[in-house]
């Protein structure tokens, strides 16, 4: 999109990580479209301050120069179940750069490759709207997590409008459609930890006039109800709200944006995140997170997760969004970041999956992965 787009790319074919898309065989699995992030080791070292998995995920937006198209606190919360305690967060097994990997052993980019993308941890997109088997897919990944003691990251995706109708369009055909979804995805949360992420550009691109005053009211009262749905589902999920990045509208004007949403609530919500496909470099993403959050009110326990997957070099100087040439990967993703009211930082966009501009949307590239590890 363009630099004042929303944080995805075009839905489906762009979505930048793991993507749990149907795969129209009717079973009741979680298949990343394109492509999401693994383990907690840490990464080699990587050049930058910072740190990213694709198919179903926002491309670069609004203003990140400045792109965006696209979420304890460090330490484990205490919830309301006693709960196993987590070593981590959890790599989902299936995605684009894992394919490609298994498929290239031979290739000198590989190993690069394999260490430092495919072998991190990233979240699992659910963009396609398939009521009929949306309970089963997001409770394949929510319960593989748990069996491994790690946290999953997990994207709902649908919201009604999209993208404002532009390269990440699509989602539920109304309000009352999405809250069904909802109530689906909800029931398969399980009953352990989970980080939900939850709808990408949805509260930021509200305030940039695509909507009507009456269809953003609407769209936040269902933001809010999903949240408090997935809490009642599963009182250890951890569910954010987007906070667009640093770059695109104010902390105070996106603070009042999120309240209007029910981010304020610790019934509908754990906090806000931020940079979701985006370049912006981590500190500036901890001292707007913290401004949102100071803005916004609400308990002390609220924080932020931000998306360091490609933002090790900051954001391009021209404004380029689309797969933008100097890039690196940001820091690894992790729920310790020895930052006060920081959560975890997380690669919520695969690095390596195209925006558009070297591939097609959506799609690994090996070349573009290379650049960004290397």
């Amino acid at each position: 999109m363009v630099a004042a787009a929303s944080v995805v790319v075009a839905v489906g074919t762009a979505m930048g990580m793991v993507s749990a898309v149907d795969d129209k065989k009717g079973n009741e699995e979680a298949r990343p479209l394109l492509t999401q992030s693994p383990s907690l080791v840490p990464l080699p070292a990587v050049p930058s301050p910072s740190a990213s998995k694709s198919s179903a995920s926002p491309s670069p937006s609004k203003s990140s120069a400045r792109p965006s198209p696209s979420p304890s606190k460090a330490k484990k919360k205490t919830t309301t179940k006693a709960q196993a305690v987590y070593s981590g967060l959890y790599r989902h097994p299936d995605s684009n750069v894992l394919e490609w990997v298994a498929a290239n052993p031979g290739d000198p980019r590989a190993s690069v490759i394999k260490s430092r993308i495919a072998d991190q941890p990233a979240a699992v997109w659910f963009a396609d709207f398939t009521p009929s088997n949306i309970t089963g897919r997001v409770r394949a990944v929510a319960s593989a997590g748990a069996a491994q003691g790690r946290v999953p990251v997990v994207v709902a995706y649908t919201i009604p409008e999209r993208d404002c109708g532009g390269a990440s369009q699509g989602g539920a055909p109304d309000l009352d459609s999405y809250d069904d979804w909802i109530d689906k995805f909800a029931a398969g949360l399980g009953s352990s930890e989970v980080i939900v992420i939850l709808e990408p550009d949805a509260i930021a691109q509200a305030g940039d006039d695509c909507l009507s005053a009456g269809e953003r009211a609407d769209r936040f009262a269902s933001l809010a109800r999903a949240g408090r749905v997935m809490k009642e589902a599963n009182p250890n999920a951890r569910v954010y709200y987007d906070a667009g990045h640093s770059e695109w509208n104010s902390p105070s004007s996106q603070a009042a944006l999120l309240r209007q949403a029910g981010a304020a609530s610790a019934a509908s919500s754990d906090g806000v995140f931020s940079n979701v496909s985006n370049f912006n470099r981590t500190s500036a993403e901890v001292a707007y997170t913290r401004q949102v959050l100071s803005a916004l009110g609400g308990p002390a326990s609220l924080g932020a997760v931000i998306d360091t997957s490609r933002n090790g070099n900051g954001a391009p100087t021209d404004g380029e969004w689309c797969d933008p040439d100097g890039r690196k990967l940001g820091q690894a993703p992790t729920l310790r970041t020895g930052e006060s009211r920081i959560d975890a930082y997380l690669w919520i966009k695969l690095p390596g999956e195209s925006d558009g501009c070297k591939g097609t949307p959506g799609d690994f590239s090996p070349e573009y992965a290379y650049e960004l590890a290397e």
